[in-house]
Protein backbone atom coordinates (compact mmCIF):
# COMPACT_ATOMS: atom_id res chain seq x y z
CA UNK A 1 0.00 0.00 0.00
CA UNK A 2 2.83 2.63 0.69
CA UNK A 3 3.87 2.55 -3.29
CA UNK A 4 0.37 3.01 -4.08
CA UNK A 5 -0.02 5.73 -1.12
CA UNK A 6 3.36 7.51 -2.71
CA UNK A 7 2.32 7.47 -5.96
CA UNK A 8 -1.27 9.62 -5.31
CA UNK A 9 0.92 11.44 -2.80
CA UNK A 10 3.02 12.30 -5.91
CA UNK A 11 -0.15 12.94 -8.39
CA UNK A 12 -1.57 15.42 -5.80
CA UNK A 13 0.98 17.34 -5.86
CA UNK A 14 0.64 19.68 -9.04
CA UNK A 15 3.81 22.73 -8.97
CA UNK A 16 6.77 22.18 -9.63
CA UNK A 17 9.77 24.49 -8.71
CA UNK A 18 12.78 25.88 -9.79
CA UNK A 19 16.13 27.58 -8.77
CA UNK A 20 16.83 31.12 -10.13
CA UNK A 21 17.16 31.49 -13.70
CA UNK A 22 16.94 27.85 -14.36
CA UNK A 23 14.66 25.43 -15.95
CA UNK A 24 16.03 21.95 -15.75
CA UNK A 25 14.02 19.05 -13.41
CA UNK A 26 15.20 18.43 -10.01
CA UNK A 27 14.87 14.53 -9.08
CA UNK A 28 11.96 15.33 -7.27
CA UNK A 29 10.28 16.93 -9.79
CA UNK A 30 11.05 13.82 -11.93
CA UNK A 31 9.41 12.00 -9.67
CA UNK A 32 6.19 14.25 -9.61
CA UNK A 33 6.12 14.03 -13.45
CA UNK A 34 6.90 10.09 -13.33
CA UNK A 35 3.44 9.96 -10.88
CA UNK A 36 1.46 12.26 -13.61
CA UNK A 37 2.70 10.24 -16.51
CA UNK A 38 1.45 7.05 -14.88
CA UNK A 39 -1.99 8.94 -14.16
CA UNK A 40 -2.19 10.31 -18.14
CA UNK A 41 -0.97 7.01 -19.67
CA UNK A 42 -4.10 5.06 -17.27
CA UNK A 43 -6.54 7.32 -18.12
CA UNK A 44 -6.32 8.27 -21.74
CA UNK A 45 -8.97 10.76 -21.93
CA UNK A 46 -7.07 13.20 -19.59
CA UNK A 47 -5.23 16.13 -21.09
CA UNK A 48 -2.74 18.35 -18.79
CA UNK A 49 -1.99 21.77 -19.51
CA UNK A 50 1.10 22.58 -18.00
CA UNK A 51 1.71 26.52 -16.80
CA UNK A 52 5.20 27.83 -16.34
CA UNK A 53 5.83 30.80 -14.38
CA UNK A 54 9.03 32.99 -13.34
CA UNK A 55 9.52 35.44 -10.78
CA UNK A 56 8.96 38.82 -11.18
CA UNK A 57 12.94 39.46 -11.88
CA UNK A 58 13.79 39.97 -15.45
CA UNK A 59 12.00 41.78 -18.58
CA UNK A 60 8.39 40.46 -19.74
CA UNK A 61 9.90 38.75 -22.71
CA UNK A 62 12.31 36.86 -20.67
CA UNK A 63 10.84 35.46 -18.03
CA UNK A 64 7.75 34.49 -21.08
CA UNK A 65 10.50 32.11 -22.56
CA UNK A 66 11.28 30.92 -19.16
CA UNK A 67 8.63 29.74 -17.80
CA UNK A 68 7.97 28.38 -21.42
CA UNK A 69 11.20 26.58 -21.02
CA UNK A 70 10.33 25.48 -17.74
CA UNK A 71 6.90 24.21 -18.92
CA UNK A 72 8.80 22.59 -22.17
CA UNK A 73 11.11 20.15 -19.74
CA UNK A 74 8.03 19.16 -17.80
CA UNK A 75 6.51 18.24 -21.27
CA UNK A 76 9.47 16.71 -22.63
CA UNK A 77 9.66 14.02 -19.05
CA UNK A 78 6.01 13.21 -19.44
CA UNK A 79 6.76 12.33 -23.63
CA UNK A 80 9.60 10.55 -22.39
CA UNK A 81 7.47 8.37 -20.12
CA UNK A 82 4.84 8.07 -23.23
CA UNK A 83 2.45 10.01 -22.82
CA UNK A 84 1.72 12.04 -26.72
CA UNK A 85 2.25 15.37 -27.54
CA UNK A 86 -1.23 15.88 -28.27
CA UNK A 87 -2.56 15.49 -24.49
CA UNK A 88 -0.29 18.12 -23.21
CA UNK A 89 -0.49 21.84 -23.64
CA UNK A 90 2.07 24.45 -22.59
CA UNK A 91 1.41 28.23 -21.19
CA UNK A 92 3.73 30.30 -20.54
CA UNK A 93 2.45 33.35 -17.87
CA UNK A 94 6.42 34.07 -17.73
CA UNK A 95 5.81 37.13 -14.32
CA UNK A 96 2.37 37.86 -15.00
CA UNK A 97 0.53 35.48 -12.13
CA UNK A 98 2.79 35.57 -9.49
CA UNK A 99 1.62 32.90 -6.54
CA UNK A 100 3.20 35.24 -4.05
CA UNK A 101 3.22 39.16 -4.06
CA UNK A 102 5.98 39.66 -1.96
CA UNK A 103 9.48 41.36 -2.38
CA UNK A 104 11.42 38.37 -0.41
CA UNK A 105 13.88 35.30 -2.31
CA UNK A 106 11.01 33.10 -0.33
CA UNK A 107 7.82 34.43 -3.17
CA UNK A 108 10.39 34.46 -5.78
CA UNK A 109 11.15 31.15 -4.89
CA UNK A 110 7.22 29.99 -4.63
CA UNK A 111 6.62 32.12 -8.62
CA UNK A 112 9.70 30.13 -10.12
CA UNK A 113 7.11 27.17 -10.84
CA UNK A 114 5.28 24.87 -13.15
CA UNK A 115 1.63 24.43 -12.56
CA UNK A 116 0.16 21.22 -13.64
CA UNK A 117 -3.55 21.56 -14.49
CA UNK A 118 -5.68 18.03 -15.78
CA UNK A 119 -7.86 19.75 -18.33
CA UNK A 120 -11.71 18.68 -18.93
Amino acid sequence: HYAADQERSLQATNKLYFGFDRYDISEENRKVLYAHAKKLLEDPSLTVRIEGHADRRGSREYNLALGERRANAAKQVLRLKGVDDSRIVVVSYGKEKPADLSDTESAFAKNRRDVIVYED
